[in-house]
Formats: C-alpha cells, sequence, structure tokens
C-alpha cells in the first residue's frame, strides 16, 4: 500500500509557541522546540504566529535596532533547524527594508530564510495601531532585505512551490489580509497556490473566535484551497488585550483542525491536506477555472524540494489526520443529521410536486414492497400531496406480491399505506410471470436472471399500464447506490415517469426513514417504519426459504451498502485513485471489515459501476439532492463501453501482497 504522501497527502500544522514579549531567545528556543515536537509526527509544513519571534505587543520596541536583530538572526537559525527536521515553516518577524519596517512572515526553506511577506493591510484603528511601527507591502521600493547578513527577497506576489510526491505551492498572507475586501489569498489561489498560509494575532473578543472559524473556512472553500491560520497565544501582553492562540486548518470549506485555546503551553493543531483533491476541485470548477489571472501574470514563482523526512528515532502514525467518516453522506451529528433529511424530504417532494403541477396530474402509481425505498417514495409523494392540497387518496400504493414475497415485507407495505391514507392495490404477478416463463419456454424451478428479472419487468409493465388507465404518473422507487451498482433491471424497476430517490444513496434511506419514524409520524404509522428500517435489504425475486424468511439478501450478494456508498463518494464526488479509495475505506471501516474483504468488494463495484452505465445513460428524470448524481443530464457522462481495466489493474497493484481472493462478476442484468 503506498504511503499516504505518495497518494497526495501532506502533514501540515499551526501552532502557538509558549511566549515572552521582546524575549527572542526565548521564543526562538519555544518555536524549535515545537519543530521537533512536530517533526515527530511527521507534519513537513508548520506556521508560527505573526511577529511570534519578538511577540506582537512589543509596541515602541520595534523600533529597537537590538530587537529586530535579534529577530533576524533567530530566524536564520530557525530555517536550519526546519531543514533539519524536514519541514518548511512560516514564522513571524520585524524586517526593515529600504528605510522603512515590515511586519513580515518568513518562509523557512532549504535551510535558509527563502524569502519575506510583508503585511498588506495594517489596522490602524480601535485597539490596533500597527501603522505606529510598520509600512503596508504597497510601499515596498525594493525586492530583496538583509535578514542577518543573509539577502532574501521580499514581496507579496510569490509563491513558493514545492516538489515532491505530488507538487504544491504556498502562499502567504497575514491576519488583517484575510479581513480585507479583498484578500492577497485570492490572487495568490489564481497564481496557483493550492495551501494558502497567514500568520495571524488576532486578540480574542466575545464572538470572534466563531467569526475568524467562518473566514477561515469560507476562504478555503472560495480559493479552493488549504488554509493554515495561525494565531499569537496569552503570552502576549495582557495590558489592554487578550490573545487566546487560536489556530486553524481549513481545506474546501472544512475546517479540519483547531487548536485549544487559551493556553500557556505551547498548543499545535495537525491536520494532513489532500493536495490532489484541491488539484482535482479546481480543474472541476468551471468558474475556477475560467478566471483569466491577467493580474497575476507577473506573479513570481520559484520552486524547491520538499525536504527528506528524517529518522527520528519515533515512526510516525499512518492514521490520517483528517475527518473521513465512513457514512459521508450522512452526517454523524444527530442535529445536522435530521436537518439534512428534512431538507432532502423537501426536495425530493418539491420536485414531484412541481412535476404534477407541470403534468396537470392529480394521481401517481407507486409499487410498495415493504422495503426502505419504495416507503420513502411513497413518504414522499404524501408530502407533495399534502404540498399541492390534493386528495391523498389519489396515490395508488400498489403491492405486487411474487415469488420471493414474505409475509413480514407485504404486511408492513399494506399497513403503511392504508396508515397514511393512500389508495391500497393488491396484484398478484405470480400467474403473470409463470406464462410469461412459459411463453419463453423457461423452466420456472430455474432460479436464474431471467426468473428475476421477469417479475420486475412484469411489476413495471402493471404499474405503467395502471398509471394510463388512472391519467397519473409512475413514480419510481430505486436510489443512487442501485443506480451506481446497476442493481436495477433494465426497463424494470429502472423505469418510471419521475424517479423520486434517484440521487439519494442506500446508506441515507434507512435514516429517511427513520427521521419520519422519530419526527414526520406517530403511533402505528412510526413502529412500520421501524420495522422496514430494520429489515435486510432484498428484491424480493427468489423464494422465501422453509421459514418463509429471506433467502435473497442483495448485500451478499454486491456488498455492504455502507462499502458501496464511501467507493462511490470517492470515485464521483472526489476522483479518488482506487489506491487512495482502499486506505480511506480501511481507515474508515478497517474495525468493521479487513483489507481483504474492503479490496474484495472495491473490486466489484469497479466492476459493476463501469458495466452498468447503459442504465444511467437512460435513466428517468429525478431530482438531485446532494452532492454526488449520475444523471447523464446532469453531473455525470460517461461512456456506455469505457472499460475499468485500469482501475483494476492499480487495485490489484495496492493489494497484490494481500492474499484476496478474486469474486466471480455477477451477469448484467
Amino acid at each position: 500500500m503506498p504511503a499516504p504522501e505518495e497518494l497526495g497527502f501532506l502533514r501540515v500544522a499551526v501552532a502557538a509557541p509558549e511566549l515572552r514579549v521582546a524575549d527572542v531567545a526565548f521564543n526562538a528556543n519555544a518555536t524549535a522546540d515545537a519543530m521537533r515536537s512536530l517533526a515527530t509526527s511527521g507534519v513537513r509544513v508548520a506556521v508560527f504566529p505573526e511577529l511570534g519571534l519578538t511577540g506582537y505587543t512589543c509596541a515602541d520596541l520595534f523600533y529597537q535596532p537590538t530587537l529586530q536583530k535579534a529577530a533576524a538572526q533567530a530566524a536564520r537559525e530557525l530555517a536550519v533547524t526546519a531543514h533539519e527536521l524536514g519541514m518548511i515553516a512560516f514564522v513571524g518577524l520585524p524586517v526593515e527594508a529600504a528605510g522603512r519596517l515590515y511586519n513580515c512572515a518568513a518562509v523557512l526553506a532549504e535551510g535558509r530564510v527563502w524569502g519575506l511577506t510583508p503585511k498588506s493591510y495594517l489596522p490602524n484603528s480601535g485597539e490596533y495601531y500597527e501603522r505606529r511601527w510598520f509600512s503596508p507591502a504597497s510601499t515596498l521600493t525594493t525586492d530583496q532585505a538583509d535578514v542577518a547578513g543573509q539577502w532574501a527577497w521580499i514581496s507579496t506576489r510569490h509563491i513558493l512551490g514545492v516538489r515532491g510526491p505530488h507538487p504544491f505551492a504556498l502562499g502567504v498572507e497575514l491576519c488583517e489580509d484575510l479581513w480585507a475586501v479583498e484578500p492577497p489569498s485570492g490572487r495568490l489561489a489564481l497564481a496557483g497556490a493550492t495551501v494558502l498560509v497567514n500568520l495571524s494575532a488576532s486578540n480574542e473578543l466575545l464572538g470572534k473566535a466563531a467569526y475568524r472559524r467562518e473566514l477561515v473556512r469560507q476562504q478555503s472553500a472560495r480559493c479552493l484551497a488549504a488554509y493554515l491560520y495561525a494565531a499569537a497565544g496569552p503570552g502576549e501582553s495582557s495590558t489592554d488585550l487578550v490573545f487566546s492562540g487560536h489556530g486553524l486548518i481549513a481545506e474546501n470549506g472544512v475546517v479540519l483542525a483547531e487548536t485549544e485555546r487559551f493556553s500557556f503551553a505551547t498548543r499545535a493543531a495537525m491536520a494532513d491536506l489532500d493536495l490532489e483533491r484541491l488539484t482535482l476541485e479546481r480543474i472541476k470548477n468551471s468558474s475556477f477555472a475560467a478566471v483569466q489571472p491577467s493580474a497575476e501574470k507577473h506573479m513570481g514563482e520559484a520552486w524547491i524540494e520538499l525536504p527528506a523526512a528524517p529518522q527520528l528515532g519515533k515512526k510516525s502514525s499512518t492514521q490520517l489526520q483528517r475527518p473521513n467518516p465512513p457514512r459521508p453522506f450522512v452526517p454523524e451529528d444527530p442535529a445536522q443529521r435530521a436537518a439534512h433529511c428534512e431538507e432532502i424530504f423537501q426536495i425530493q417532494a418539491t420536485g414531484l410536486a412541481t412535476r404534477l403541477r407541470h403534468t396537470g396530474s392529480k394521481k401517481v402509481v407507486i409499487g410498495i414492497s415493504g422495503g426502505l425505498d419504495s416507503t420513502l417514495a411513497l413518504l414522499v409523494a404524501v408530502r407533495a400531496f399534502d404540498k399541492l392540497g390534493l386528495n391523498r387518496r389519489g396515490i395508488l400504493a400498489v403491492t405486487m406480491p411474487g415469488p420471493g414475497t414474505t409475509k413480514r415485507t407485504r404486511g408492513n407495505a399494506q399497513k403503511i399505506i392504508e396508515l397514511l391514507g393512500a389508495t391500497l392495490l393488491v396484484t398478484s404477478i405470480d400467474q403473470a410471470v409463470k406464462q410469461h416463463l412459459a411463453d419463453i419456454g423457461h423452466d420456472p424451478a430455474k432460479h436464474d436472471i431471467t426468473f428475476e428479472n421477469a417479475q420486475a419487468r412484469e411489476r413495471t409493465q402493471i404499474l405503467m399500464d395502471l398509471a394510463n388507465q388512472q391519467a397519473g404518473l409512475v413514480v419510481g422507487t430505486g436510489d443512487l447506490s442501485e443506480f451506481a451498482l446497476g442493481w436495477c433491471t433494465f426497463n424494470g424497476d429502472h423505469m418510471s415517469m419521475y424517479h423520486v430517490n434517484a440521487g439519494v444513496p442506500k446508506t441515507l434511506v434507512r435514516h429517511l426513514i427513520e427521521w419520519c419514524a422519530d419526527g414526520v409520524l406517530e403511533g402505528a404509522a412510526s413502529a412500520v417504519l421501524r420495522d422496514i428500517a430494520e429489515t435486510p435489504v432484498s428484491p424480493e425475486l427468489l423464494p422465501p426459504d422453509k421459514n418463509g424468511k429471506l433467502s435473497q439478501k442483495t448485500e451478499e450478494v454486491v456488498g455492504p451498502y455502507d462499502l458501496h456508498d464511501f467507493f462511490l463518494y470517492h470515485t464521483v464526488r472526489i476522483p479518488s485513485r482506487p489506491a487512495k479509495v482502499l486506505l480511506l475505506a480501511e481507515q474508515a471501516w478497517g474495525k468493521t471489515y479487513n483489507r481483504a474483504t474492503i479490496a474484495r468488494w472495491l473490486e466489484v463495484f469497479y466492476r459493476r459501476f463501469f458495466a452498468s452505465q447503459f442504465k444511467r445513460s437512460s435513466m428517468p428524470d429525478g431530482p438531485k439532492v446532494g452532492s454526488v448524481a449520475l444523471s447523464p443530464r446532469g453531473d455525470w457522462r460517461m461512456p456506455s463501453d469505457a472499460r475499468s481495466d485500469v482501475w483494476l489493474a492499480e487495485l490489484a497493484e495496492a493489494v497484490k501482497n494481500s492474499g484476496r481472493k478474486k469474486t466471480p462478476e455477477r451477469k448484467r442484468k
């Protein structure tokens, strides 16, 4: 298995070391100690606070040459330390250039102060008086500055490219720059910087932490970048202000980590950035790609090699330091999950209601099996009818028991239809299927694909004919996961007149049913929904066992939907390589499934996903509800005859020593 860094991950950190105002030697030692500690955890880029070598609150002491020279010498020495630790680091210090003093971020790379970025926007109101001591970056008249006898470039228009397993570029701004109307990080991102760093002081006020967190998160989203924000800690002067050391790491709109605030000891936050994902997000984002960065054509750029990580006697953990939810479509927080369920339910119901208004239809026809998907479709139809003020009796809910129908699912189907006030119609397909099999000369005792699909297509025929009879619409019940795997019969349950569940993955369907049971319905209806939610997923196309129980369980054939939804998210929403998907799945699901099992079902996923595109190419209309959708008219365009060989080869390479057994491919329906 490739190492995380080889798959595009980069471990970074923001830290607020212990600090004494104007005690440069103490501050430099604390910074060096923090670097060493972070290096043992595999950190490759570390960001420290604004003016962290002197302290942000030195006030008129900034004028003192003694303080300036001590800070410059400390920066040179720390550059050597950072290089020895295999790290690129950013520290803050005052720097004189052409007779002006600048509040600078120093880039420590290749064993030297590689460059300096002065602050563009100097706050000079309220509690801030930075213009008393410093000049803004716009006043620069030189591109070189002396740092303890070593010359370094000084500019706001440079990005630092870093060569490594996955090349990336660094851009720098300082504190107030982020709070400005047009932060420098925007143009740095357009010029190619994927990792943006901010050296900040930022004192604390009531409510400011939440505002700061949102600023960082939003800027990372707007720039399609990672954003590393390091802020000064409580060691700063408390004459009039208090500083908390609030550090944040965000990536494309998600806060990956943040420091504990108000601690006098050194506090750091670490996270693994997904550099490959950031590049892919920019490639896919037409708004980003369309911007003509004419103003950035003269943006300076230089490249260095990512320093080799030394052996420090402690093996850094291979466990990724970033959120990696096992169910990416399902929020882990109950309150957020409930809010998502309500939003999805409204999108589904409004989509169906809009289609009914457009067609003038006052009736719908839905096949109800007593399983998760058809129950959700029924609930959505009820909400749509209520939204339009239509009589629920116009919902013709049809149960079509066949050879595989169990007493449990049939009973639940009939109960929930009656409790919701829809019209129940029971139509057995047994005789029709027997006749059809006889007509084509198929042995009814041969329970193969033909036997299964004959039932699915018979049910669809009934629903379509009833819709014609009732002047209504057939509402489809299949979900996003089934379309991804092709787990639907072509021109059978694959087809409808409006597919309300087309954008909802299987793992989320169950939660939507549970959410309805908890907050939308009550009493007997709620109890039925809970039993439906606990029913194993099955198409019920094979006869029950001798005890009348399900003999056909979908997840025993195609694999766990928990895994397949994970694979789907990391293949479509984030086009990750197979080796990377395997690593992420192993870290998210390793306690439930071993590596060989995960790899086995990932191979099944790739085979079925590629082989089933012909079904998705002709899927009916249905609402998009999340960031992953497979409609050929919207998010997903893929040739039906594309091959999966390249993906399977990479997967095989990643697991060649795992001893997995090859899984036979199931025939296409």
